[in-house]
């Protein structure tokens, strides 16, 4: 009489077949979450360069048209509508928001009223027209934001 032999596990193939099948899935999965972190940080950014542009427009409106100096410090605190500390205006934001790209927040003024790519640097996160009182991303590949 034969014996029926009882299969205790997998096979060297199954289990090889279900490795392949989890590194193929893992190849096309693992690219997509990169990508979407990319994405975010670059929503992070457009959306803090129009809160400060926005901002910069607020304190025009309040100021008969005077723009922020150079490094933004009055849009931090209240204001006179002559520009002077301790007015009714503002603040317009609780600190300067950082640009992720640069790691930094510092403001780059310039004196002319548009950017070049010459202007950008690695140490600022925004370079602002202190004569036009427009803003940008200190990076080369955001200028035209």
């Amino acid at each position: 009489m034969k014996r029926k032999t009882v299969r205790h596990g997998f096979t060297l193939i199954e289990v090889l077949i279900v490795v392949v099948i989890l590194a193929v899935l893992a190849a096309t999965i693992i690219p997509q979450f990169t990508d979407s972190t990319k994405d975010a940080q670059e929503s992070v950014l457009l959306t803090n360069l129009k809160i400060l542009r926005t901002q910069i427009q607020v304190y025009r409106a309040h100021h008969g048209g005077m723009a922020p100096s150079g490094d933004l410090s009055e849009l931090l605190k209240a204001t006179h509508a002559d520009g002077t500390d301790g007015g009714k205006f503002g603040p317009y934001l609780q600190f300067i928001p950082k640009n992720d790209l640069t790691d930094s927040n510092a403001v780059k003024p310039i004196a002319t009223a548009d950017v070049t790519p010459g202007d950008v640097t690695s140490d600022d996160g925004w370079i602002y027209s202190t004569t036009s009182s427009k803003l940008w991303v200190n990076h080369v590949d955001y200028l035209d934001r």
